[in-house]
């Protein structure tokens, strides 16, 4: 089978017309919209984004100057910066029912089926390691110290140097469940437009402040998900980004 036969099965099966089966309609209680957090977890609150000083935009200049940006200095990221372009990309504005959400990018039914990990490497005052992102806290939730992840995250990666030479590595994973609930078998093909949705939030926000973002989706699928402990059918890595100073 190649692989536009792969390609032309999956948009013949989950047309609507084809996807009979919706939890949502069988009763099924609804997902939870964030992954549980262990009882006695240290996180790291992040500042709100309000307290970043006022920045003048020009919204057009904004998107005729954004492009992906490969090469970064070595300044830091402060957390302030940290901390807007996690809640222009994720962040969480309104609970809602079943599990949904409003955020501030668009989502198919609100429901928000990402979750973000952040492998930081040069922001001032957080020590470099692996950090999963509480939407809802607007937080970071410690996960392992860069000498626990060594070298294994960035070789995931076929812009090796990219992935080593920056600030910040954004991942989003997916977690199908939050979609197929209300869409079934559909479900699939809203993950990978919302996946495009926050990363063009993430590289707008990051053009404001002056910050370069390269999206990255050339990894290996099966070693990133096991690096970041993922299953690769309940969650899996949908999209990833690395950011840095210009």
């Amino acid at each position: 089978m190649n692989d536009d036969t792969i390609a032309q099965e999956f948009l013949a099966a989950t047309t609507i017309a084809k996807n009979p089966s919706v939890p949502k309609l069988e009763g099924a209680e609804p997902p939870a919209p964030e992954k549980a957090v262990a009882a006695g977890s240290k996180i790291i609150p992040l500042p709100e984004p309000e307290l970043l000083p006022d920045m003048p935009v020009n919204f057009l200049e904004v998107i005729e100057l954004r492009a992906s940006v490969r090469q970064y200095s070595q300044v830091p990221l402060t957390i302030r910066e940290l901390s807007y372009l996690l809640w222009c990309s994720q962040g969480v504005k309104m609970g809602l029912p079943k599990g949904a959400s409003k955020r501030n990018v668009p989502s198919a039914g609100a429901r928000h089926a990402f979750e973000t990990y952040l492998f930081i490497q040069n922001v001032k005052g957080i020590k470099p390691g692996l950090y999963r992102y509480l939407a809802f806290e607007h937080a970071l939730l410690p996960l392992k110290t860069a000498e626990e992840m060594g070298e294994a995250f960035c070789s995931c990666f076929r812009a090796q140097n990219m992935a080593k030479n920056n600030a910040v590595t954004f991942v989003w994973s997916a977690v199908p469940e939050r979609m197929t609930y209300l869409f079934g078998s559909r479900a699939y093909r809203y993950l990978f437009l919302d996946a495009g949705h926050v990363c063009q939030n993430l590289y707008l926000a990051a053009q404001t402040v002056k910050i370069g973002v390269c999206a990255l989706g050339a990894y290996d699928d099966d070693k990133l998900n096991g690096v970041l402990g993922f299953n690769g059918k309940d969650e899996f890595a949908i999209y990833g980004a690395t950011v840095g100073k210009l």
